[in-house]
């Protein structure tokens, strides 16, 4: 994770196209910009950023479902529950399931955990688009970087 570049995902450890499913890892830093001000003497993970980390999830199932056709754009977070607090140094697993695609939109749920409890969950939604213009490289080399299957079919992450 590099929380203040707002690239949350470290890797990706299983993508299943068929099922609609993804999951991820992400490393919380030891130390952080973020942990100076949040909050002084008790570094704690801010939950905008956790709910940035399932979109983020999300995100990569969703392009990988489209094939990197369209960019997906976070537009609404559903029933997000903060469950624990999380902490510099934590390793965090990422789930997510597509709910729903079509008419321009896609639905996931997504979840949080640490040492298999729960930390966080929350349903979102995104609109799929065509990418601005300049986005798509980006986008498929930070995929890449992550190890996320760029190919058709089912696989693991790197």
């Amino acid at each position: 994770m590099r929380l203040e570049y707002f690239e949350m995902i470290d890797s990706v450890l299983h993508l299943d196209r068929e099922a609609g499913r993804i999951e991820a890892l992400a490393r919380v830093p030891d130390a952080s910009p973020v942990f100076e001000g949040h909050f002084p003497g008790h570094p704690l993970v801010p939950g905008v950023l956790l709910t940035e980390t399932m979109a983020q999830a999300s995100g990569y199932l969703v392009l990988a479902h489209l094939g990197f056709a369209q960019m997906p754009f976070l537009m609404a977070v559903d029933k997000a529950r903060f469950r624990a607090f999380v902490g510099p140094g934590a390793e965090l697993r990422i789930e997510a399931s597509l709910v729903h695609d079509g008419s321009g939109y896609a639905v996931t749920k997504a979840a949080i955990r640490h040492a298999g409890k729960p930390l966080a969950d929350a349903e979102l939604r995104f609109r799929t688009m065509p990418f601005p213009p300049g986005l798509d490289a980006p986008m498929r080399e930070r995929a890449e970087r992550i190890g996320l299957p760029l190919g058709a079919g089912t696989g693991e992450g790197s």
